[in-house]
């Protein structure tokens, strides 16, 4: 019997679709397969909770991206809708309150004993990661959230420049030149948010938002099979930022 895969997913962004069309193309198996979405399930793309929908149904696990964090906000009435949102259809769904509860229920972080898989970035003093983002709450703010879910540059520090483009000068480098954050770790890291970046593969890194709700394309990494499978997307849903 073949071992279970682990099948890692970009940032979704409300493309259905196109995650479909992914899901397909790796032979997913929810029997035997786990999905493991990098966060931004939702907004910009079409269909946010055609994808929570999907993602619900086939057992999928998953982190919070800043874009869920913001939708989750935004339900509760701590936080107004941008004018770029794509919300609207979510907030008004029949079943949202079932599609939030779900949303919210994914964690910051999720951890193996040869991956780490969180949104955006991995602080390069937490020790123990899990342990810096386990049990956060996404509707209040604080600094540990902010990075996990927004960061791409920092000092070996851990500070952040004050925008992130054009690319900052020195000292400010891409987070994940600074991980491993010590010689005994050997877990992969995987993680979205950054489609300028586009697919990062190097050695214990795998950054897989590849654009797809700015018409790029949606990447899933295999990792049983250190594999990266894409589709294209199906038109460009959004202006970039």
């Amino acid at each position: 019997m073949s071992a279970r895969r682990r099948i890692f997913i970009g940032d979704v962004q409300g493309c259905r679709v196109e995650l479909e069309r992914l899901l397909a193309l790796v032979r997913f198996d929810p029997a035997a397969d786990e999905l493991h979405p990098c966060g931004d399930f939702v907004n910009r793309g079409p269909d946010s909770a055609g994808v929570l929908r999907l993602c619900r149904d086939l057992g999928a696990g998953g982190v919070l991206g800043n874009h869920d964090v913001h939708a989750l906000r935004v339900a509760r009435g701590l936080r107004q809708a941008g004018k770029r949102d794509t919300l609207e259809t979510l907030l008004r769904a029949d079943d949202r309150d079932e599609l939030f509860a779900w949303l919210a229920a994914r964690p910051f972080v999720r951890a193996w004993n040869d991956a780490l898989l969180v949104h955006a970035g991995v602080h390069p003093s937490w020790r123990d990661p899990v342990r810096a983002l386990v049990g956060l709450d996404p509707l209040v703010e604080s600094t540990e959230l902010s990075f996990a879910v927004s960061a791409r540059y920092c000092a070996a520090d851990g500070a952040r420049p004050a925008s992130d483009w054009p690319e900052p000068a020195p000292p400010f480098r891409p987070w994940y030149e600074f991980w491993p954050p010590r010689a005994e770790e050997r877990r992969t890291v995987v993680f979205g948010h950054w489609a300028r970046a586009g697919l990062v593969v190097r050695p214990q890194v795998r950054g897989l938002d590849t654009g797809c709700v700015w018409g790029g394309k949606l990447t899933a990494w295999i990792a049983e099979e250190d594999r990266c499978v894409q589709v294209d997307a199906e038109r460009a849903w959004a202006e970039h930022d």
